[in-house]
């Protein structure tokens, strides 16, 4: 009995380790730019302007220019948004405990403050110009 369940936990792991590796037969194609207010997750864009979120503040004011991939880092253990207060400029969802996230700046110029879905007294403002 014991020399099946052997072989049968053999096979599983071929079975795991072969199927990992496969490839995708589907073209690749090139990725995308998000579009003004769209936010990606995962991303991370070295050197670019970033808001680090750290003990539910969102750190100084920031500023850009129009259309800059702003990246967005949480070191805090909860998840976070950086969501525009008026209208759908940005609104992007960060896991905590090292979560990124990134959203392309409007491409108006002007101040656009923002804040935590689910954190109300957390606040920031991104300014544009």
């Amino acid at each position: 009995m014991r020399a099946i369940q052997g072989k049968a936990a053999v096979l599983l792991m071929a079975a795991l380790l072969l199927g990992g590796c496969g490839s995708s037969s589907s073209p690749s194609s090139p990725a995308a730019s998000p579009g003004p207010g769209t936010a990606t997750t995962g991303a991370v864009n070295p050197g670019a302007p970033t808001i680090t979120i750290k003990d539910f503040e969102y750190g100084a004011p920031l500023t850009v220019a129009p259309g800059a991939l702003v990246t967005v880092t949480n070191v805090d253990a909860a998840g976070h948004t950086v969501t525009a207060d008026q209208g759908k400029a940005f609104d992007v969802d960060v896991k905590g405990s090292g979560g990124t996230a990134t959203f392309t700046a409007p491409s108006a110029p002007g101040s656009y403050p923002y804040h935590c879905a689910y954190h109300p007294n957390m606040h920031g403002t991104l300014t544009v110009k």
